[in-house]
């Protein structure tokens, strides 16, 4: 099954896993917080927060113009930064949110909702991406090899014209 994580490609996520982690336990004064605060504690960009919210993986309160996001939002955007690290789609994020939700919130972990069954299948799907890239990269070293060997020969018949 051929999948893309292209319909998330305006999300950056820069930060190392431990720091968005840590981000969604975060205490602050109040428990509201704007869109340009969380935007710098979770470590992506205010598009990603806006794309987020237009594919429903987010529901920010307005106060006038403003986006407002409880620890809720904090939470959930944690998981989905946890999803795509993962390899889930968009859409599998939203589906495992969606269960998040239907639990009672003492069930509520920090972690996605994954069954064994797609963790299996996710489990294999990442592995097959890796035999992909790891056959990209030999393509590629060979390319690299073959333009090294192709400049040499090339400086080497320049050599040999300069010197006759």
């Amino acid at each position: 099954m051929y999948r893309t994580n292209a319909d998330d490609s305006h999300a950056n996520d820069s930060k190392s896993l431990t720091e968005n982690l840590e981000f969604a336990a975060v205490s602050r004064d109040t428990d509201r917080i704007t869109i340009g605060e969380l935007a710098r504690d979770a470590g992506v960009t205010l598009r990603a927060l806006r794309f987020y919210q237009s594919k429903g993986l987010l529901s920010p309160q307005r106060s006038g113009t403003s986006r407002i996001f409880s620890p809720e939002d904090r939470a959930r955007l944690a998981l989905i930064q946890q999803g795509k690290r993962l390899g889930f789609t968009l859409g599998e994020i939203r589906e495992m949110l969606q269960m998040r939700r239907r639990q009672s919130s003492g069930d509520r972990s920090d972690r996605l909702p994954i069954s064994r069954k797609k963790c299996v299948e996710q489990i294999k799907h990442v592995e097959n991406q890796r035999r992909i890239l790891e056959l990209a990269l030999i393509e590629l070293r060979q390319i690299y090899t073959g333009m090294s060997i192709a400049l040499e020969s090339a400086l080497t018949t320049a050599a040999v014209v300069k010197v006759a």
